[in-house]
């Protein structure tokens, strides 16, 4: 039953963008999926609360969180069956297990925590708060943007996730992320009979 949770086997190399609300992770998303005319995850978040909201008027519970992770999950596994090289997610189980223990006094469901430490990733896109924080239905967190931040990145650095952070506009962001995916992807030319995992291998990488 678990196994709902897991992420499909796969050669393909595949970056998350990583961050707080409103930090520009799905503007980067769709740039990226353009730029290298590939794939991009959606967050299923955002279509499961919105409709909870319409409905009920409630924000996000901690039963919700499961549900929320077998979405993105789906999601993210129908679109790495069809993307070739590259797969682009605007998030990740990891990301709802920091949300979890956020908002939950450090809680996090036993089997969301185990498949977001299991699923694998080449890199994160950690996106720094120096964007507009904007306002809508679903994001409460306006005074605790420096706070929650420090929650992510320190989430990284604990799990050992290789990772960057991105600042600035739009256009430098973008060009900074294409700068580091390029070299994923050369590195996977040369090494096409490599694994995943040797492709993850060494330091954190921080750029800011």
């Amino acid at each position: 039953m678990e196994e709902r949770f897991r992420q499909l086997p796969s050669d393909i190399i595949k970056v998350v963008l990583f961050g707080p609300e409103s930090t520009g992770k799905t503007t980067l998303s769709q740039d990226l999926a353009e730029h290298y005319q590939t794939l991009w995850v959606p967050e299923y978040a955002r279509e499961y609360l919105q409709d909870k909201w319409d409905r009920e008027h409630k924000t996000c519970e901690p039963h919700d969180l499961l549900p929320i992770a077998e979405g993105q999950i789906r999601l993210e596994n129908e679109a790495t069956e069809k993307a070739k090289r590259l797969l682009i997610c605007d998030t990740d189980l990891l990301e709802t297990m920091v949300y979890s223990e956020a908002y939950y006094l450090g809680y996090s469901d036993p089997i969301l925590k185990k498949y977001a430490l299991d699923n694998t990733y080449d890199l994160y896109l950690l996106t720094y708060i120096d964007t507009p924080w904007v306002k809508d239905d679903l994001r409460d967190k306006p005074g605790e943007r420096e706070e929650m931040y420090r929650y992510f990145e320190q989430t990284l650095i604990r799990y050992k996730r290789n990772f960057i952070i991105l600042k600035g506009d739009r256009e430098t962001r973008l060009k900074t992320a294409i700068e580091h995916i390029d070299k994923l992807i050369t590195h996977d030319r040369i090494h096409p009979e490599g694994h995943k995992a040797d492709r993850r291998e060494g330091d954190q990488q921080k750029n800011g």
